[in-house]
């Protein structure tokens, strides 16, 4: 098997991997992050005007946020993925929700990525959540770009964000853009790694074409443009900068060492183009995955990949559902059967797709670091490995067990059937977790934060016509169970039947009521194994 997996590699294959970048865009909410994503599709030309969400409100529906109640809430509330070719690289985005409620859908998306560009909102500097989606990317030195925006209001000192991204995010950090200005000051940016001065013209709309380049910051013409203080300061910032800072080192920034750092404003197309023209020249292309058996390259003839997300009814005309396959080795094909290494037969897919958001369009043919969608009737699951015939599985797809449970109350009787059916797809998606208790048949909805029960609400009325209300329960967590003596596991569960559920996929859960029951429960059964995650 090894053996095969060695063989030599064909120059369009190569060739295909090396032109491609697969990253995703991670924030704190508000940060700008949905912005600067529109923003790098309309430099790449996949688009002709970006809608700007501001508070809460859309002028024109993103075309990331394109889920309806996204655009009424004017939030992400799950990862959207585009692609779209710039300057011959092929560009595979995907741009997650940065609500803490949503997490667990950006940290299984963390996974199908070979880099990320978290961006920081240069007023309020590096949040919470942004820490936490750090820590993700550190637990896999997953290479970062900093996109410190917003600089088109007045903001922290950049020295000063700086330090505190070294300081909170515990990485080295090497700006490679530094701002003339900021807020109603704002200039420009100067492009450090190429040595050369972009002033733009403010545009929310579409690109401004009124670009002056100056290679030498001796220039006298700088003066001209920005006034003497302005070029004085970015004279006397750079000078710092170069002595401060040890010179870029491009390998440090692929093992998740350093952080390179870009300042602009998204809204008005200030630095985003600097950013992306140097991302697309130090990024990395598609890398190597682990499996529980071995690594796997993306040069290996034949293809792997895996399920890292499901969607239902993404097309509201036609119900449907897509899981999402990032492509790890290899070269997928439609209409050729593949191993579905869990499932007991093979699966083969006519209908191969990919995206910019909700736009989808048919292909013949995929390869590593590309992100597909196929059309999936209930067979596929996240986490599911396809191969070309090797029975491994992909490493890496996070698990989490709910903070918040509330039991599902339904409100029509008559659309039971289409309320079974919502919460199963929803549930599928990784939404959120699904029990219902052994006893009393109670469906109970648990989550990690309270947002997700009014999507689930929204969605189930809005894609499957079904009314529920979500009643508060006293539980502390969802134990998952096992015991390698069946009739201890049999005991434990005809004597603690009133607290026994069953997950989606049929596994048996103790609902805990309190951490003090909890461990009184695992003392007094120490045959009995009790797991946080339905993964063990």
């Amino acid at each position: 098997m090894q053996a095969e997996n060695e063989a030599p590699v064909s120059m369009s294959l190569s060739q295909e991997i090396k032109k491609r970048r697969t990253f995703a865009i991670i924030a704190h909410p508000d940060a700008g992050k949905t912005t600067l994503t529109e923003k790098l599709l309309l430099f790449g030309g996949a688009i002709q005007t970006a809608g700007a969400v501001k508070s809460n409100k859309i002028d024109t529906a993103t075309k990331s946020d394109w889920m309806e109640i996204e655009k009424q809430r004017g939030i992400s509330v799950a990862t959207s993925v585009m692609g779209f070719e710039y300057q011959g690289v092929k560009i595979n985005l995907l741009d997650t929700p940065g609500h803490q409620d949503f997490a667990e859908d950006t940290y299984r998306t963390l996974t199908a990525v070979d880099s990320v560009i978290m961006v920081i909102d240069c007023v309020k500097g590096v949040e919470i959540q942004t820490e936490k989606l750090m820590e993700v990317c550190r637990m896999r030195n997953t290479p970062v770009i900093c996109f410190i925006n917003k600089l088109d209001r007045e903001g922290r000192d950049p020295y000063d964000l700086l330090d505190e991204v070294e300081e909170k995010l515990n990485i080295k950090v090497r700006p490679l853009s530094w701002p003339i200005g900021m807020g109603k000051g704002f200039k420009g940016v100067y492009n450090l790694y190429e040595k050369k001065l972009n002033l733009f013209t403010p545009s929310q709309r579409k690109l401004s074409d009124d670009r002056i380049i100056i290679e030498d910051l001796a220039d006298k013409k700088l003066d001209e443009l920005i006034g003497t203080s302005n070029a004085n300061q970015l004279r006397d910032d750079v000078e710092l900068i170069e002595g401060v800072y040890p010179e870029f080192d491009v390998n440090e920034y692929l093992d998740g060492k350093v952080a390179p750092v870009f300042f602009g404003s998204a809204v008005n197309n200030f630095g985003v183009n600097e950013m992306l023209d140097t991302f697309i020249r130090i990024a990395p292309t598609p890398k190597s995955r682990f499996t529980e058996e071995r690594e796997v390259k993306p040069e290996e003839p034949k293809f792997s990949g895996f399920v890292f997300k499901i969607h239902a009814n993404m097309d509201p005309n036609h119900r449907n559902r897509i899981a999402f396959l990032r492509i790890c080795s290899g070269k997928f094909e439609r209409n050729k059967p593949y191993n579905h290494v869990r499932g007991p037969k093979p699966l083969r897919f006519s209908n191969v797709t990919q995206f910019m958001a909700q736009d989808r369009e048919i292909i013949d043919e995929a390869f590593p670091g590309d992100i597909v969608g196929l059309y999936d009737t209930g067979n596929l699951k996240i986490g599911d490995t396809l191969t070309e015939g090797e029975n491994m599985t992909f490493k890496g797809i996070p698990s989490f067990s709910p903070e918040i449970f509330k039991e599902v109350i339904n409100k029509d009787a008559m659309k039971t059937k289409q309320l079974e059916k919502g919460l199963r797809q929803l549930m599928e998606e990784g939404v959120a977790q699904y029990f219902s208790y052994e006893i009393g048949n109670r469906k109970v909805v648990g989550t990690v934060g309270q947002l997700q029960f009014e999507v689930i609400q929204f969605r189930l009325k809005n894609e499957y016509n079904a009314s529920v209300e979500f009643a508060p329960m006293n539980l502390y967590k969802a134990c998952w169970i096992s015991s390698t003596d069946k009739k201890q596991l049999d005991e434990f569960v005809r004597s603690k039947s009133r607290h026994i559920a069953r997950d989606k996929d049929d596994k048996l859960v103790f609902m805990a009521e309190s951490r003090a029951w909890l461990q009184m429960v695992q003392d007094n059964y120490p045959e009995i194994e009790f797991h946080f995650t339905s993964e063990f």
